[in-house]
């Protein structure tokens, strides 16, 4: 019998092989976050990719050109939209920053969450 091609792939739950990141200067509304990124998994055609995450206190603008499904493994985040409104959330929880947000990411405990992006090309 062949060997099986294509096997779930597990994703790690650290970043500890991953390095430090600058948030662009441009970008930083508060303190002076770092961020890790432990891309675990990209499709073919580059439009998904999946991974961890961990990003240090501070906060800085962001605009999503992509959807991106998140799951919180630790720390908190507040979230606030350019319209105001905002919210906080914490490991455990999951939720999802549609293609077209723009607002702050505010870090306000060492934060890791695992992400899911989906950005189509073309």
């Amino acid at each position: 019998m062949p060997p099986i091609a294509h096997l779930p792939l597990a994703i790690a739950h650290g970043v500890a092989d991953a390095p430090s990141e600058a948030i662009a200067p441009e970008k930083i509304v508060a303190g002076a976050p770092a961020q890790r990124i432990a891309n675990a998994y990209s499709s073919a055609d580059q439009a998904f990719h999946c991974g961890v995450w961990e990003g240090d206190v501070g906060a800085w603008r962001v605009r999503y050109t992509e959807d991106e499904f998140c799951h919180m493994l630790a720390g908190r985040v507040r979230i606030v939209a350019d319209s105001g409104e905002e919210r906080i959330v914490a490991a455990g929880d999951s939720f999802v920053l549609p293609a077209g947000f723009s607002g702050v990411w505010d870090v306000l405990e060492p934060a890791r969450k695992l992400y899911a992006v989906y950005e189509p090309t073309g």
